[in-house]
């Protein structure tokens, strides 16, 4: 290792030799931060950076404290050299995150020590002065490979998030607005904003540019922008859907508990993502993003099932060969509605109803492969359930197209089954259970019900609809009517599927017996309870004769499968207390 004293006398007197022989006396002496600042001094020779800058840019990304260097190489060095240079470092970043999430396969993700959100704050940074330094015919073509590489090296952290905003603001001609004094403001490094822009050496090789190169350039930040926001809000729990739920249905929240909307007013990492989340929107909304009409919606879900915006961003001849993000597309309709009901914000109108088209949406994103498209795409689960929500409260319900009910409440429950986070699970089984209530006509209501019963694996989504009948035979005795919930023939129609035959269970393995507790749990405890409703609270409704056989057939051999299973070995104390209390319920029927 050279002396300081030794180092800053080659730097300074060896940019008097050729070029070549300089970098190698930069890449010896240039190895620690208090070099920097002599480094940075002989930089100002605009004639010198503009030949070596490029050159410079991996070796000083290396060196703590080297940000002024950079910021310096951007402004002065070859403009088109140096952002291919950039782009080359990006690249490795993206490499260099995927060696660390699988150094740390506990808990993937950003390391906290990790010095790659630094490394990709500074690069963005540099990226703002080149790309507005580069003065060519087709700055697009620069624009979208820049674009990609920084979308690779990207993660979703706050930070991360806010260069990308600073970049983006910066590429459109705009200059990000003054942030809120509050604790959830995330500033990072910002030199296009906060450098002298006198400083920047023209472009050697400047052309005119094209006239459509704006329109171009535009339609790239506007792809881009919903691609980072499709990918923020999968990484985040936004909870948007369980939000609006406790706005629109304050009585159902809990006194004295905390709700999830209070969490996030009062929680600072909580108010940090809606801060990003909404300087995401305003983003677009400054490209020109900012009118949710018929086109736009028809455009999420009216195009391929699975495309990669980024795919065309190294070859495009015309603004329609580039395509927003469907699924950051249906992030930014559910935030204009959640801004607008919870923030009171002056968002676009959403122009358009739940059929046909919350129901194509629906349709389109869960495709076939519904569980893994809604563990893939947390975010974007809770965003449609976000607009199907607000469509409802905004009673925009039918467009006049015949609406398939069945097939949207079928995809409503796969979210309430599949999603990783219980609240939206909640809101999705919540909004699930209001759609089925609110269509008219009872015959569709009955149908959609005995198709779950009968052919739904999930003893969860089971119960639930359990739970649905029981509400639709309240309604219908308390009201009055005369539908097909108010005659003993629905439970004659369901019966089989709500009380199925166990006697096999009195044949079956301990083993067996717990796989099937283990399964079922849910749904039995919750027809138990419904029993007890419909044999004590609501006899009329009950056919003639069922009672005994129900006794025989399910009351009998489930009350023998309790005790069995209360006494198997490993049996721990909260499934003994759930077996206990299904006995129990079971008995008080008086049926065995």
């Amino acid at each position: 290792m050279p002396e300081l004293a030794e180092s800053i006398k080659a730097i300074q007197e060896g940019a008097k030799e050729d070029r070549f022989t300089y970098l190698t006396i930069l890449q010896y002496h240039v190895t620690s931060p208090e070099i920097l600042p002599i480094l940075n001094d002989v930089l100002q020779d605009g004639d010198l950076t503009q030949e070596i800058g490029w050159d410079l840019v991996q070796m000083l990304l290396n060196i703590q404290g080297s940000e002024t260097c950079l910021e310096t190489v951007a402004r002065l060095g070859n403009p088109r050299e140096v952002v291919i240079k950039v782009m080359e470092a990006l690249e490795g970043l993206a490499v260099a995150w995927h060696d660390e999430v699988i150094v740390d396969v506990e808990e993937p993700g950003v390391i906290p020590d990790s010095k790659i959100p630094g490394k990709f704050i500074t690069l963005l940074g540099m990226l703002a002065i080149l790309h507005q330094r580069i003065k060519t015919k087709y700055p697009s073509r620069f624009l979208g490979p820049s674009l990609v590489k920084v979308f690779e090296a990207y993660q979703p952290t706050p930070e991360m998030t806010a260069s990308i905003i600073n970049l983006v603001y910066s590429l459109s001609g705009k200059k990000r607005p003054p942030l809120p004094s509050r604790k959830s403001s995330i500033n990072v490094l910002n030199p296009d904003h906060d450098g002298d822009l006198s400083k920047n050496a023209p472009d050697p090789e400047a052309e005119q540019e094209d006239p459509k190169e704006d329109a171009m350039q535009r339609k790239l930040l506007q792809s881009f922008v919903t691609c980072i926001l499709q990918r923020y809000a999968n990484a985040h729990d936004m909870l948007w859907s369980p939000r609006l739920l406790e706005v629109y249905n304050p009585k159902k929240n809990v006194p004295g508990k905390q709700t999830t909307t209070e969490a996030f007013r009062e929680n600072e990492e909580l108010q940090k993502r809606d801060a990003v989340v909404g300087q995401l929107v305003a983003l677009l909304r400054d490209l020109g993003l900012n009118k949710c009409s018929p086109e736009f919606v028809k455009g999420i879900y009216e195009g391929p099932t699975h495309t990669d915006p980024l795919a065309a961003f190294n070859d495009f001849s015309s603004v329609d060969d580039i395509h927003l993000s469907p699924g950051g597309s249906v992030c930014l309709v559910a935030y204009w509605i959640f801004s607008k009901d919870v923030f009171g914000s002056d968002s676009p109108r959403p122009e358009m109803h739940i059929f046909p088209d919350h129901a194509a949406m629906l349709a389109r994103f869960l495709g076939r492969e519904m569980q893994s498209e809604i563990l893939a795409s947390p975010g974007i689960a809770d965003a449609l359930l976000a607009i199907g929500l607000g469509l409802e409260h905004r009673q925009l319900i039918t467009a006049g197209d015949e609406a398939n009910l069945m097939a949207y409440h079928h995809n409503l429950t796969l979210i309430s089954v599949f999603h990783p986070d219980i609240k939206v699970r909640n809101a999705a089984t919540s909004f699930a259970g209001s759609v089925l209530h609110s269509d008219p006509d009872d015959h569709n209501r009955l149908e959609i019900l005995e198709d779950l019963l009968e052919n739904c694996m999930f003893a969860s989504l089971k119960a639930c609809c359990i739970t649905w009948l029981k509400e639709e035979l309240i309604a219908a005795k308390q009201g009055n009517l005369s539908n097909q919930f108010s005659s003993p023939d629905v439970i004659e129609r369901l019966q089989y599927s709500l009380f199925p035959d166990m006697l096999s269970l009195n044949e079956s393995s301990t083993e067996a017996l717990v796989d099937f507790w283990a399964q079922n749990n849910l749904f039995l405890l919750q027809v138990a309870n419904f029993a007890y409703f419909l044999f004590t609270g609501l006899k009329e409704l009950v056919p003639a004769g069922m009672g005994a056989a129900v006794g025989q057939r399910f009351v009998e051999p489930l009350i023998a499968t309790t005790e069995k299973l209360s006494k198997a070995e490993g049996a721990d104390g909260e499934d003994r207390m759930q077996l206990s209390i299904l006995a129990d319920r079971l008995r008080s029927l008086g049926l065995q």
